[in-house]
């Protein structure tokens, strides 16, 4: 089934797409009407369609704005996400001169290649549905750096980031002193999320590693729940060039005592998992054997499914998600809450079916199949390896009835680019490609060069200004009729995503 635009959903004259030049100047915050028509079960009656994910925009106070970009800008100034020294040495230092407050609550921590921050975003919604304050940090963000760290759901204010950096500051150059390396980038942005946590404080912590496991910083918590979402290739370079050798990484997550939700799994990583779990004593939960999706169906604006749990069977939950890996990401949420919680454990009984449906029921996960434009539709999705393309592919073809599929890719340039083209070859009827405005962004050029090899010259266009290729992408579309279905499908990067969603008037 696809989405129904309502009636409603009519070009205006003076949408400012038709200029992007013009959004990138004034930043517009123009919300388009994405409501979109219920779906037919009982318990979605009461649905308006998806939540409005929680991004936030620049503050509005200048003096806050320009104290947040100075942060920014000192941030900036250390290594950054892709340069790394393999050790927990420097985070452990930050963490014993900070008092170690990342041992003031529970966490559920959560690996993997794909699924991470969407799974994590389930498991907060989940845990603050029965009403326990939460802390959420993921990475990368889509357009905010303070995205990273929420509570109770939402991202932590412009004022409470700069005053949480401000406060660890002096630790964390006292630390640079005494190391041989500066604490990097994704370092001290760990060292203030464990710190805001403390200092809210939060009843648990929902944790997405950076990169790996074993010496990525997050690593310094002892989860109670280890959650391993599905491992494929990516970032071969640093943690393996098979499932099994980038899973004895991930599975350094996996603390004494654990209890592991395990995703389903290339059979090489499912048993480098298992073999940690029995090393360490974990007790393991298998999707496909103790939980998993038992049935699902596409509704409008997402879809309907059953879950089995570790406590049972929940029916007609509605997430507002597309695509059956979200499904199965649901399924992996809901065993590691019930695993957070004792169920199957020392409690038989599943968690309140009423309270599991609400807290899915308002899931938002942006940039991850988000519709952020109607007439034509436009969809984002931040798909950047080929297996994450994979996925996406099937899941645009599933949920839209697309007559004309064009694609706008941006993607770095130590992606598997030709996969991830590869994996979108059978869905677009022609590709834009372009770059986004990070150092890492492949140059558009060099893309198209793959591009054509993938598609054929015909099929691809360059535009290496993304307000361009959003333009063409769009003129594309609209070329069959106003009625006839065409859309976009902007992907490669979490940062081409994050822009996109700016020119389009998110945010």
């Amino acid at each position: 089934m696809s989405d129904i635009p309502g009636e409603n959903d009519q070009p205006d004259p003076s949408d400012p797409l038709d200029s992007f030049d013009e959004i990138i100047d004034a930043e517009t915050t123009r919300d388009p009407d994405l409501a979109v028509i219920e779906a037919g079960s009982r318990t979605l009656r009461t649905q308006g369609g998806p939540p409005e994910a929680d991004i936030p925009a620049r503050p509005e106070d200048p003096e806050v704005d320009a104290a947040l970009r100075e942060v920014e800008a000192e941030l900036a100034t250390r290594w950054g996400e892709t340069k790394l020294e393999p050790s927990v040495a420097r985070i452990a230092a930050l963490m014993d001169v900070l008092g170690e407050p990342q041992r003031s609550y529970p966490s559920i921590h959560i690996t993997g290649t794909n699924g991470k921050t969407s799974t994590a975003r389930m498991i907060e919604a989940l845990l603050g549905a029965f009403e326990l304050r939460t802390g959420r940090y993921t990475s990368p963000h889509v357009q905010s750096i303070t995205e990273r760290i929420s509570l109770d759901g939402a991202a932590i204010s412009a004022e409470r980031f700069i005053e949480t950096y401000q406060d660890i500051k002096p630790y964390v150059e006292m630390v640079d002193a005494r190391q041989e390396y500066r604490l990097s980038f994704f370092e001290v942005l760990t060292g203030m999320a464990y710190a805001a946590f403390a200092d809210a404080p939060v009843d648990v912590a929902v944790v997405e590693v950076g990169m790996g496991g074993s010496w990525d910083a997050t690593n310094v918590i002892d989860g109670d729940v280890a959650v391993v979402t599905p491992i494929d290739l990516d970032h071969t370079d640093r943690l393996g060039s098979t499932p099994g050798e980038i899973a004895t990484e991930k599975a350094g997550i996996v603390k004494q005592d654990a209890t592991v939700i395990l995703a389903q799994q290339p059979v090489d990583a499912a048993q480098v998992m298992l073999k940690k779990a029995v090393d360490v004593n974990a007790t393991v939960a298998r999707e496909g054997l103790e939980f998993g999706v038992v049935a699902r169906q596409v509704a409008v604006g997402g879809q309907l499914v059953t879950l089995r749990g570790l406590g049972g069977e929940y029916t007609e939950i509605y997430l507002p998600l597309h695509g059956a890996h979200q499904a199965h990401n649901a399924a992996v949420a809901l065993a590691a809450v019930e695993a957070f919680f004792g169920v199957g454990a020392q409690r038989p009984e599943p968690l309140d079916i009423d309270t599991v449906r609400k807290a899915f029921a308002a899931v938002a996960s942006p940039g991850r199949m988000e519709v952020v434009r109607r007439s034509p539709t436009v969809v984002l999705d931040a798909a950047h390896n080929p297996a994450g393309a994979r996925v996406t592919a099937e899941a645009v073809g599933e949920a839209f009835q697309f007559s004309r599929l064009i694609g706008v890719v941006g993607a770095s340039g130590d992606k598997n680019v030709r996969g991830l083209l590869e994996a979108f070859e059978p869905v677009f009827a022609e590709v834009v490609v372009t770059q986004n405005s990070s150092h890492r962004a492949m140059d558009a050029d060099e893309l198209a060069g793959i591009a054509v090899e993938v598609f054929g010259e015909d099929r691809v266009q360059v535009e290496p200004r993304l307000p361009d290729a959003l333009e063409a992408a769009i003129t594309l579309a609209e070329e069959e009729g106003e009625f006839a279905g065409g859309g976009v499908l902007v992907t490669g990067s979490v940062i081409t995503v994050g822009e996109a969603r700016l020119l389009l008037g998110k945010g």
